[in-house]
């Protein structure tokens, strides 16, 4: 009897658990940034957690994404990303808009569109006429974001006929001048999908931040990246509540936005119409994001420049700022006695204010350096209208080696 009892909780455990691929995203109107330039944000959730960033000549445009280390390239599979055309593109899984069939892979196609999409799309106006033209049924059930070097910034709901749009630009679609989604799509069967706890979070920080025309790429990372706060609960763990000694240090990860399966958070930095697309960023934190740093990325030379923290390595296959984040991530996750404790969170290694210690506070030390590094030197570039080729490898240097440094003292720790 109680080994069926155990059997019994154990498959209610699983039908209730949020879906592993349960990304948070926004893309977010150039009318609502300081510097007029849009954004779009994914963080990343998926089975997939050793991610690099691969360099991709395409078909018609040469592009730069996040790829999961295991099957690239053999699949040609791509989950965020920006190309020489000042276009870029992600998703998040959907789970309301198909009736899936028994053995039937959800939105098998997602990661394909995002590769071919890349290769061959320029604006958000190329990739309807994309999805127009794609063969259907397309397997794909997802919510798009895309922005492009025009200033357009869109949101598409897409499933395996038809999609819907949504345009950052226009007050009917986005009166505050960003959409967010994470699980769900608007269009699809209500109260059904995933995600819907991150998704009020997410829209009340860019509320609030669109409100004062503040919405930024490092914002992102610091307040909905690097997210514990709980709406349903009305709980923040970083007000120290949840520290010792009034707590045991420990909580269970549950609807934040960061997760124990989140792989990358990525904010894509377009560009004001008439710059040339050249200067698209992709900032790009690897691994799990409360222990992630984020690093400024352009496609222009990337086959000769893309630092190698962010590529490939055949000794921890994946990115090295993947295995770093990732490794660290292990020790915030780290009991593992017996079965679904995956989710309790060491919050007090992560982060504990009256010591003012923790990963996460060393970490964004070194990010908010990162930003403070290559501001300048983005501000230089948008006024001299190009890239300098030359400086770009200095600055990955330069960045690599305080990333590596941090790091290396981390881990040899403990």
């Amino acid at each position: 009897m109680i080994k069926h009892l155990f059997l019994i909780w154990g498959l209610l455990a699983a039908l209730t658990a949020e879906p592993v691929l349960a990304c948070t995203s926004a893309v977010v109107s150039g009318k609502v940034t300081p510097d007029g330039r849009p954004l779009l944000w994914k963080n990343r959730d998926t089975d997939y957690l050793r991610n690099h960033v691969a360099y991709i000549k395409g078909e018609k445009y040469n592009f730069i994404a996040d790829v999961n280390s295991d099957n690239f390239p053999d699949l040609k599979e791509a989950w965020v990303g920006t190309n020489s055309a000042g276009f870029a593109l992600m998703n998040t899984q959907s789970y309301n808009l198909v009736e899936v069939k028994d053995g039937e892979e959800r939105g098998a196609a997602n990661g394909r569109i995002i590769y071919r999409a890349l290769e061959v799309c320029a604006t958000v106006e190329d990739f309807c006429h994309f999805l127009d033209t794609i063969s259907k049924p397309s397997l794909i059930e997802a919510n798009f974001g895309v922005i492009d070097a025009q200033g357009a910034a869109a949101m598409f709901e897409v499933d395996y006929y038809k999609y819907t749009m949504y345009d950052a630009n226009n007050p009917k679609d986005a009166p505050y001048g960003y959409i967010a989604r994470t699980n769900f799509s608007f269009a699809g069967e209500a109260n059904r999908g995933a995600g819907y706890v991150r998704y009020m979070e997410a829209d009340r920080v860019l509320m609030r931040a669109s409100a004062t025309g503040g919405i930024t790429p490092q914002g992102i990372f610091n307040d909905l990246s690097r997210s514990f706060r709980n709406g349903m609960l009305d709980i923040d763990l970083k007000n120290g509540k949840f520290n010792r000694p009034q707590g045991s240090g420990w909580f269970v990860d549950q609807d934040f936005i960061p997760r124990n399966s989140t792989s990358c958070s990525i904010v894509v930095q377009g560009v004001k119409p008439g710059e040339k697309v050249e200067l698209t960023t992709m900032w790009t934190m690897l691994g799990y994001s409360p222990t992630g740093i984020a690093v400024p990325l352009w496609v222009k030379d990337a086959d000769k420049f893309l630092p190698s923290m962010v590529c490939w390595d055949k000794a921890c296959a994946a990115a090295p700022l993947s295995d770093w984040s990732l490794r660290l991530a292990d020790r915030v996750f780290s009991y593992k006695q017996g079965m679904g404790t995956g989710r309790y969170l060491n919050w007090e290694r992560l982060y504990s204010p009256e010591k003012g210690d923790g990963y996460m506070t060393a970490i964004t030390a070194v990010e908010d350096e990162v930003f403070r590094t290559t501001k300048p030197l983005l501000e230089e570039w948008y006024k001299k209208g190009s890239l300098d080729t030359q400086a770009i490898p200095k600055l990955y240097d330069e960045l690599e080696s305080s990333i590596r440094m941090i790091y290396q003292s981390l881990l040899e720790s403990e």
